[in-house]
Parts: structure tokens; sequence; C-alpha cells
């Protein structure tokens, strides 16, 4: 045999071994992939993670001040800020947003306003999402092998930031055992897709604001730390140092979203101690500053511009940014405020000059403008409603059993027929950064 029959031979062994290997692959289980793919790279395989709750955690407001808003002006601004959409084209972040203000089991005796119910299906059911976007449209849910993963991404059909559906329902108060139907497959439940959100968690993710708060409404204290799909050990520490890296002005939502989830962390670590002590101790120093830089960036009137994280110098900088994004900053300070401790608020002056700008300026938007920033207003009504100790379902089929609407028969119309989430829809993205402020 001659040297080029001997490498002949060789060469065909290896493509009948590499076959077979490729055969044995594809015939084992998506766990038995997972585990033979850690094997190979010494990484501990991702397994379900134990949740021992029914319904998620949720965290109370701690003050009842009608200083800050009086009763009349918090039913005014739910009023507004009722998801009375357009079904043509829904957004799933508009949908979102609405659904953890409202949450999942609100009924609201106007047709042209989404129940809680129907807002759930909505975001769980793919033919529910057809009816809105057609049977063309890119799916909002991905069946995975194990779980079901949400489609995310700067597209208006999609779920805009990471982990956002699933902390929207989580905050929402919907069961484990909420039905998921995608576009191929029934018996899937919200267990489902927290598992593949849990498993697909990345160290290194950008944003963590919804992660964070999702993982610990439904973790604690079963679970503390778990492996996600890469091997790699998470726990509420990490999530937490993800948060605070970088200046306060990264993030979504001039990076105020990410104060409201550290807040959160803290709170339940007041339960379940799922932070160490030195973590605990950073976090409540990171908010702190982040009380003064607000206090130090309030302009007269009571806004806070979205630079806030300069402090003092956003005041400058507050002519050049449009309206939005400082309802934005605003109704997130107040938000997160809400449920804050004593020691980390700062004076209540403070407090009530926001919340009267914020009250006025929704008073004075039509229904049409408020719609087209749907996502921000949706803040304001629930930091208002918190800020009340209790939140906006609770406060509005009470105040409707005896109080008329304000706005009469226009507030219960879609103001010229238009499809409203057809209006452009200003989202903040991470790469929406500030620029830093003037060198003097």
């Amino acid at each position: 045999m001659n040297h080029q029959d001997l490498r002949s031979q060789v060469i065909a062994v290896q493509v009948i071994v590499l076959l077979a290997i490729t055969v044995s692959f594809a015939l084992l289980s998506s766990q038995g992939r997972r585990e033979l793919a850690a094997a190979v790279s010494a990484t501990e395989p991702f397994r379900p993670v134990p949740i021992a709750r029914e319904v998620p955690v949720r965290i109370e407001p701690l003050y009842d001040d009608p200083s800050v808003v009086s009763e009349e002006n918090l039913a005014l601004v739910l009023e507004k800020v009722r998801p009375k959409f357009n079904l043509i084209r829904l957004s799933p972040n508009y949908v979102e947003h609405a659904l953890r203000a409202w949450g999942g089991f609100i009924d609201f005796p106007d047709e042209s306003v989404m129940d809680g119910p129907e807002m759930v299906r909505f975001l769980t059911d793919h033919g529910a999402y057809l009816q809105s976007w057609g049977d063309d449209a890119e799916p909002i849910l991905m069946e995975r092998p194990d779980g079901v993963a949400i489609n995310w991404g700067a597209k208006e059909e999609l779920s805009v930031h990471h982990d956002h559906w699933l902390a929207s329902l989580t905050e929402a108060g919907v069961p484990i055992d909420t039905p998921i139907f995608g576009p191929g497959r029934r018996g899937d439940t919200l267990a489902d897709a927290l598992q593949e959100a849990l498993r697909d968690f990345q160290t290194d993710e950008m944003e963590t604001e919804w992660s964070a708060m999702a993982f610990g409404f439904w973790l604690p204290p079963t679970t503390k730390q778990w492996i996600n799909g890469d091997g790699r050990l998470v726990d509420f520490n990490l999530l937490a140092d993800r948060l605070m890296r970088g200046h306060r002005r990264f993030g979504v939502c001039s990076g105020t979203h990410r104060v409201y989830s550290l807040m959160v962390l803290l709170r339940l670590d007041d339960e379940f101690q799922i932070l160490s002590a030195p973590k605990r101790d950073e976090i409540f120093h990171y908010l702190e500053r982040v009380r003064d830089l607000m206090v130090a960036s309030q302009l007269d009137d009571g806004r806070s511009p979205a630079a806030w994280a300069y402090g003092a110098d956003a005041i400058a900088m507050a002519e050049d940014e449009l309206e939005y994004k400082q309802v934005i900053a605003t109704g997130h300070h107040l938000e997160w405020l809400a449920i804050a401790y004593p020691e980390l608020q700062p004076p209540r002056e403070v407090v009530r000059k926001a919340a009267d700008w914020i009250v006025e300026t929704t008073r004075i938007k039509t229904q049409q403008e408020i719609l087209s920033h749907y996502t921000f207003y949706s803040h304001v009504g629930n930091a208002l409603a918190l800020w009340r100790k209790t939140h906006p379902a609770d406060f509005w089929t009470e105040w409707r059993q005896t109080h008329p609407l304000v706005g009469g028969d226009d507030a219960t119309s879609n103001p010229g027929g238009q499809d409203v989430l057809d209006l452009p829809m200003p989202e903040e993205s991470p790469a929406d950064f500030l620029p830093p402020p003037p060198i003097n």
C-alpha cells in the first residue's frame, strides 16, 4: 500500500468518525447536549432553578403623603394613563409598561381600554399577537428546547429591553403557571420563560435592570444564586455590581431605572438576605449619592433634567433637552424614592416640587400626546400612586365607584381615530448617553 492510499484510508476513517459523532450529538436530548458541551468546556451545565413561589414578591410603598399628590390629581393622572390603545400594530413595549403599572387583574368598564387579563394574553399568546400584527409578523415568543425565550430589540413589534417582558409580567403579579402559547407549541408557562431567562443571562449583559428585578421577585428565599447556561455562577451581589458599574448617566431612562432596581434589591434583602453586608452598604451609599445629585440638579419648577447625574452642572444643560426626557427622569426618581427608606429621602419639598411639575405636565397634555409617549407617562402614574401608599389598579377601582371621569366623553375616545402607535415613540437605548458637561 503506497503512501497515497494510506492517507486516503485515514481520511475516510476520520470522516466516518466525525459523522458518527455528529449523528450521536444530534440524537442527544437538549439537556444532554448542554451537559456534553459543559463537560468539554469544563463548566457546570445549567439545571432548572428551584422556584417555590406561585406568585412573585410585591414591594410595597412606604409613604402616604397627600402633600405630594392629592387624590384628585392622582385620579386625573391615572385617567390619562389608562391603556387605551389602538389594537392594530400594538407595540409590546406599550403593553409591558401598562401591565407593570396597572397589574394583571384590573378590569376597566370602558371596552376601549385594555384590561389586565387582555394585556397578559397579548404578551403570552402568539395568536393574540398575530391579531394585532398579522401572520407575517416576527414572533415575540421564541420556543426553545427547554423553555421560552423573548424576542427583543429595537423594533416596534418586539420587546424593547432585555428581560423587560419577564419583569413586567412579574411586577404585574401574574402567577408562575400562567400559560404561554407560542407559535407552534402549547403547554409552556411563565415558569418556562423564567428558567430560560436564568439560563440565558450573561454576566456581561448591557441591560440588567429588569433581570435583577424579575429574578429578585421570584427566586428568594429558595434560591439566592444559580449557574447560568455558560456555567457561570450568578448571584445578587453580581447583579448589583452590574447595576452600579459605569457613570450614573449610563443606562436606560437616563440612568434612573437601574436606581429603582437597586432599591428593589435593598428592599428584598431586608426580608431574604440576598446580599452580602459589604454589598448592601455599597448600594446604600450609591443611592445616597444618587439622591444628592437629584437634589442638586433639580430645576426651580421641580423638573429633574435628563442630565441629573451631573448634579448642579445639569441645570445649565436642561434648556437643550427634550421635555419627554425630563418626564422620564422626574417620574423615575419619584418612583424609586416612593419605596426608599427615610434615610435616603431628600427634603420632602424636593419631592413635592417634582410631583407638582409632573402632575401639571400630564394635565395639560392631550390624550393623544400621552399615548404617543405612553411608556414614560406610565411611570408617572405608578410613581404618584406609590406616594399615596397604593397601586394604580387599587386606587382607580375604588375611586371610580364614586367618581366620574374627569375628562368626560373625551377621556373615553381615541382622538381622531388615529392609530396612536404610528406616532414616533422615542425610547432611550443604552447607547443614548448624555455628553459630558462643558469644562469651565
